[in-house]
């Protein structure tokens, strides 16, 4: 006998939300299968119609909210349910710190159920202002008009939203973009287009040193030479007077990346400065640097308290890029070596290390396994192992190694709690997870990042 469907499309059904997923959306069970629902709220009763059917899951979208959360909020901004840039701005803030702390109980109890309940899950540590606090945009320009737009892709399609304000920006990065936009309608430079692929202007990007001010500009454009050129330059210093760096970045692909690989300097510095803690870094327009300045200090503080040291351990430091959280720990270290399969990171970390006066750090190009293992050979084991790897979590190959060299403690900062609680289900093999401290990063979004200390068994 064929089993009919439990579940078609368009089909309309009643749900209570029981959690928050992973991505913002609200999940709902309909016969025994998941419902992923935009915009719902755990503990709301909400009339949906499916819109999407998988093998055992559905995606739906919300008809009717028939009984409320007390979580629910209007979103401030008014093209959020458009943008898809935040996923959860209609739920009060205190309410998404409890619910990010909720999605790592979720992944922990799906991969390591044996070792979860015996986890401490701190609570999330949160923004005083979860707002503007995004020190860096990165806005696509058109035309599809008479004027030029700029501001993010409606999600899931193709359409441009022009967005005038956006409230987890920076307000010096809205009043410099939109002061840019102005220059290039007023000058009538021609606005690249996807399709054709004609057109100079592709993209305006913003970063503003939070501590120190400065403001960086960059131009993406599709080749080096235009009409006008040197008048938009002009016209762009007298923006604001904070302007210290104007770049143009030249990327004739068609491709989804925003910078290509030239980047020339216009006028003023290549580079602004910014300040995080007691350090101070750098940064030229493709230099990746921490979005939300303000809460890195607190992550990198948690970094520091789960390293516990003394002035005598050696900290290797994983992923390092340009060697922020090992020169955050560096004055209490011992040693401190890093590495990263980048190299112009490496450069930069060997140039943070050499500014700040660091004469007992070690910077390497490679991957941590390759590293690990070859220092080990050397009689070097690291006594804190500090990790933050990309959102795919860190590589099998160098679980395996951190098994074999047992570093006695490690301090894994993640942006994923589903890959986090994968990596944990091999490395609790050795290791005990004391506790992981959930912070958010990225309010209003559903991001979740953590720190977790693992101590040898």
């Amino acid at each position: 006998m064929v089993q009919q469907p439990t579940m078609t499309m368009g089909q309309k059904i009643p749900l209570t939300i029981k959690r928050l997923g992973i991505n913002g959306e609200g999940i709902g069970y309909y016969k025994r299968n998941v419902v992923f629902v935009k915009g719902a709220l755990p503990g709301e009763e909400v009339y949906v119609e499916l819109t999407k059917i998988n093998h055992n899951f559905a995606e739906a979208k919300v008809l009717k909210i028939q009984k409320k959360s007390k979580a629910r909020q209007i979103p401030p901004c008014p093209v959020y349910e458009e943008c898809g840039g935040c996923q959860l701005q209609h739920m009060k803030y205190s309410y998404q710190l409890t619910a990010k702390r909720d999605v790592i109980v979720q992944a922990l109890n799906k991969y390591v159920k044996s070792e979860a309940k015996n986890i401490q899950i701190r609570q999330t540590i949160g923004m005083d202002d979860p707002w503007h606090y995004r020190n860096k945009s990165q806005f696509q320009v058109r035309q599809p008009g008479k004027h030029v737009l700029a501001g993010l892709y409606a999600a899931n399609s193709h359409k441009l939203l022009n967005i005038d304000e956006c409230l987890v920006q920076n307000p010096m990065t809205t009043k410099i973009t939109n002061a840019t936009k102005k220059v290039i309608d007023d000058l009538q430079i021609p606005i690249y287009d996807g399709r054709s692929m004609k057109g100079i202007i592709r993209t305006i990007v913003v970063r503003v040193g939070i501590q120190t001010g400065e403001v960086q500009l960059v131009l993406i454009t599709t080749r080096k030479n235009f009409a006008k050129k040197e008048l938009l330059v002009e016209k762009l210093k007298q923006i604001d007077s904070s302007i210290v760096s104007i770049v143009q970045n030249i990327n004739a692909d068609k491709t989804s990346l925003i910078f290509g690989e030239q980047s020339i300097t216009l006028t003023g510095k290549d580079t602004i400065h910014e300040e995080l803690g007691e350090l101070a870094f750098d940064l030229s327009a493709r230099a990746f640097f921490q979005l939300n300045p303000q809460q890195t200090v607190h992550l990198y503080d948690q970094i520091k308290n789960a390293s516990a040291l003394t002035g005598k351990e050696t900290v290797v430091d994983a992923y390092c890029g340009v060697g922020t959280i090992g020169l955050w720990l560096a004055k209490d270290a011992k040693e401190v070596r890093g590495m990263d399969i980048i190299p112009e990171s490496i450069h930069d970390a060997k140039q943070n290390a050499k500014k700040h006066r660091f004469k007992h750090t070690q910077y390497v190009t490679g991957t941590a396994e390759k590293w690990l293992d070859i220092w080990q050979k050397e009689g070097f084991v690291p006594d804190v192992l500090t990790v933050d790897p990309p959102r795919t979590g860190l590589a099998p190959s160098l679980i395996k190694t951190i098994l074999q060299v047992k570093p006695k403690r490690v301090v894994y900062t993640s942006c994923n709690p589903s890959t986090l609680a994968k990596d944990l289900q091999e490395l609790t093999k050795i290791y005990h997870v004391e506790y992981i401290q959930p912070m958010d990063m990225f309010p209003q979004t559903s991001h979740v990042e953590s720190v977790s200390l693992l101590t040898l068994k």
